[in-house]
């Protein structure tokens, strides 16, 4: 039960992934009061398949979720070795499987709704949940006195208002909070002299197209039975690569349907404007016809495509900061990056971790606010905008968009190539499964209790 006397009040504004699972987090701290707002009328989550690695498997087992999500799963996970995907150049006539990546446990896939599901239906009473709360804008209220700092006021599209002391920004790539904090920073430094700095700030108000659009659908296995029975996707997840293309497909929903996801990308427009709908229902004709000369099991893949939705790939240019003062963003609103790591929801689950335990800490008071999202920020920012640029590069790689894979054929010479690609997208991916965020909750808590323990909190890790 939660505290009558709050030692401070968290808002959260989004109810996706990432904003849930920071309620749940928070919600171990019966002293701090949280409150959900969603702009929709009720919580829906777009998309079709989610993907799960060890890393942030172990945070959803210390939230008591991993019961309930294991069922929800494909397969219940285990730390066993399975395979997580299977690479296949598929972009000619016989298709060729050059490697699997094998890791502990290997993907643990859902279906979105089902993954959602499971999250509100654990979410704890004294989180208070509000919809059809479109954040416009923040301000800063007067101070009650001059040793508590002011109330944060959220004004809301449908002319409402509410009053908080921390604002958390979980509201996607188009995200409110993010708007309002960067250009309250610009502001800043523009009034002390820094140009430069203010336009750094301006810079990541705007999401930016990468050039790439995804086309995604899903259908059902038995469909995919129909047209070949024995079709590797009814029994793992595979990545199709192809020239400035891809196709990811895996089974969700218990196996019982199929999550799709094609890729066709423009290298050469990335950082453009985009035009049109970000995300709109397209016909499967053109899809369909741009894989014609695909291998026969991406023909048959291709023929349970009945509907389609083109998503515009959109990515946020790195922060500077992913806070100011008593605001801060997680997620997509901090770092909406491409899904070439299936990394995006696991990342945003990791920022609503950190963000728990830097306000949870026994050392977070209503006038240390600031400083304990100064400690998030200067641990989740660099890790995560890391795991974006290895997503970038994995997507690069997939789509052989990468100095030297042009002009394959069938030699062997090829197969070295496809050796080698393989290499980097799995050197890439080993966060996931070789390290846990233990060791950032560690030099969190040092930064936190003032230890020299805490200091490297920017260091890179080697490539």
């Amino acid at each position: 039960m939660s505290s009558p006397n709050p030692k401070f009040r968290v808002a959260i504004c989004g109810g996706g992934v990432g904003g849930l699972i920071a309620a749940h987090a928070l919600a171990r701290f019966p002293n701090i009061q949280v409150d959900v707002y969603e702009a929709a009328r009720e919580l829906t989550e777009v998309g079709a398949g989610i993907g799960m690695w060890p890393r942030t498997w172990r945070i959803l087992q210390t939230l008591g979720l991993d019961h309930d999500l294991g069922e929800a799963a494909v397969i219940r996970p285990t730390n066993l070795p399975r395979v997580a995907f299977t690479f296949r150049k598929g972009d000619q006539p016989l298709g060729l499987s050059f490697n699997q990546l094998i890791t502990p446990g290997g993907l643990i896939s859902f279906h979105r709704p089902d993954f959602q599901k499971v999250i509100v239906n654990h979410l704890p009473p004294t989180c208070r949940l509000h919809t059809s709360k479109r954040l416009v804008s923040y301000l800063y209220g007067p101070a009650a006195s001059s040793v508590q700092p002011p109330p944060i006021y959220l004004h809301f599209r449908d002319g409402t208002t509410a009053v908080c002391d921390v604002l958390i920004g979980a509201d996607g790539i188009k995200s409110s909070v993010r708007t309002s904090m960067l250009r309250e920073l610009a502001g800043k430094a523009q009034a002390a002299g820094r140009p430069q700095e203010a336009q750094q700030h301006l810079a990541g108000i705007d999401a930016r197209w990468s050039g790439a659009s995804m086309f995604r659908t899903t259908f059902s296995a038995d469909a995919l039975r129909q047209q070949l029975p024995g079709h590797r996707v009814l029994r793992e997840p595979v990545v199709y690569l192809g020239k400035d293309t891809q196709l990811t497909v895996y089974p969700i929903a218990r196996g019982t349907r199929i999550n799709f996801a094609a890729t066709i990308a423009s290298f050469g427009m990335e950082n453009s404007a985009f035009e049109g709908p970000w995300v709109e229902d397209v016909p499967p004709f053109d899809l369909i016809t741009h894989f014609s000369r695909w291998e026969p099991e991406v023909q048959s893949l291709m023929q349970c495509v009945s509907n389609l939705s083109r998503w515009s790939m959109h990515t946020v240019h790195p922060l500077q900061t992913f806070v100011s003062g008593r605001v801060a963003v997680l997620g997509d609103a901090a770092h909406c990056m491409l899904p070439y790591q299936g990394a995006g929801a696991c990342q945003a689950i990791e920022d609503a971790c950190m963000l728990a335990e830097v306000l949870g800490h026994p050392n977070t008071t209503l006038t240390t606010l600031s400083h304990a999202l100064t400690v998030y920020d200067a641990i989740r920012r660099p890790f995560a905008q890391r795991i974006a640029e290895k997503s970038r590069e994995n997507g690069m790689l997939f789509m052989f968009n990468y100095p030297g894979l042009d002009n394959f054929s069938s030699h062997n010479e090829d197969v070295r190539r496809l050796s080698e690609v393989y290499y980097r997208i799995r050197k890439n991916w080993e966060w996931a499964w070789e390290t846990t965020i233990d060791e950032d909750v560690v030099r969190a808590r040092a930064l936190l209790e003032g230890s020299e323990n805490g200091r490297g909190s920017e260091e890179e890790e080697s490539s």
